[in-house]
C-alpha cells in the first residue's frame, strides 16, 4: 500500500513508471505547473458547460485507441479532487485498462468482478494517494465486456455511486472501436471527446460524434491535446510528454 510519505519521496520514481505502464499524473507530481493550470482551465470549463444542470457524472472517451483520453480523464479526476470536489474514477476500458497501473492499485477485484455479481461495491472501491480520490480499477479482463457494460447492474453502480461521491467519472474505450462508450454515453450526465491534433483522423471525429449523438449521448464538448506550443489556443506553452492540452472547446465551437 503506497502511503503519501513514500510517494513524497519517490514522487519522480512513481511517475517515471506510470509513463510507462499507465498514464501521468503531471496534476499531482506539478500541481502548479503550466500543464495543471490548463487542465483546471477545462475543469472551469466543463463546469460552465451545464449551468442548468449539476454534471454528478461525466463520461471521458475518444475516436481511436492511443489518442489520450486515460491521460485527460485521470488528470481531470486529480484536479476535481484537488478543489475538495469527492471524486470516484471507474475504469470502463475493459480490453485495455489503464487505472490500476496509473494509481499502483490492486486489479484482483474491480468493475467486472462487481458487474459479474461476484462481489460488493465497497470491495471495490480503492482509495488512492491523491485525497478525494478513490477508483474502481477494471477487474480482471472479461470476455463479455460490452454485455457488462450495457447490464442493468451497471446503471445500477452509476447511481449508487452518484449517492456516494460527488463527481462519477468514467474512463471508457473509443467510440469508433467499440459500442461500449455508446453503452455508457448514455447513462451519464455527459460525455467529452479528446482529440489528440495530428494524429485524430477528421472523419473519425465526425464518426464519433455521430455515434454518440445516434444514443443521445449529450456530449460537452472536446478536450484537443498534443497541441504543439506554436498552435495552442490558450495562454499556457510547453510540453507535457508530448501532449500540450490546447483547450476546451464545446459543442458550438467549429474547431
Amino acid at each position: 500500500m503506497i502511503t503519501m510519505a513514500w510517494f513524497k519521496r519517490n514522487k519522480n520514481k512513481l511517475d517515471d513508471t506510470s509513463l510507462k505502464y499507465g498514464v501521468g499524473l503531471v496534476t499531482y507530481t506539478e500541481p502548479t505547473g503550466m500543464i495543471s493550470e490548463q487542465f483546471k482551465t477545462i475543469r472551469t470549463n466543463i463546469e460552465f458547460s451545464s449551468v442548468d444542470k449539476k454534471l454528478n457524472s461525466i463520461l471521458f472517451t475518444s475516436s481511436e485507441p492511443s489518442e489520450g483520453k486515460s491521460t485527460v480523464s485521470n488528470n481531470m479526476a486529480v484536479t476535481w479532487a484537488d478543489q475538495g470536489t469527492r471524486v470516484i474514477l471507474v475504469d470502463a476500458d475493459l480490453r485495455r485498462p489503464t487505472v490500476h497501473r496509473t494509481f499502483d492499485s490492486s486489479n484482483r477485484n474491480g468493475l467486472t468482478t462487481y458487474l459479474s455479481g461476484n462481489i460488493d461495491l465497497e470491495s471495490v472501491i480503492q482509495q488512492t494517494m491523491v485525497q478525494n480520490l478513490s477508483v474502481i480499477t477494471s477487474g480482471p479482463v472479461p470476455p463479455n465486456p460490452s454485455e457488462l457494460l450495457g447490464s442493468e447492474r451497471m446503471s445500477t453502480l452509476l447511481a449508487e455511486l452518484i449517492e456516494k461521491f460527488d463527481l462519477v467519472i468514467v474512463d471508457a474505450p473509443p467510440v469508433n472501436t467499440v459500442t461500449d462508450a455508446q453503452l455508457l454515453a448514455t447513462r451519464v450526465d455527459g460525455t467529452v471527446l479528446v482529440v489528440p491534433q495530428g494524429i485524430a483522423d477528421k472523419n473519425g471525429v465526425r464518426r464519433a460524434k455521430q455515434l454518440l449523438e445516434t444514443v443521445h449521448a449529450n456530449i460537452l464538448g472536446a478536450v484537443m491535446n498534443r497541441v504543439t506550443a506554436s498552435k495552442s489556443t490558450g495562454y499556457y506553452g510547453g510540453n507535457y510528454y508530448g501532449g500540450n492540452y490546447g483547450g476546451y472547446y464545446g459543442t458550438d465551437d467549429k474547431k
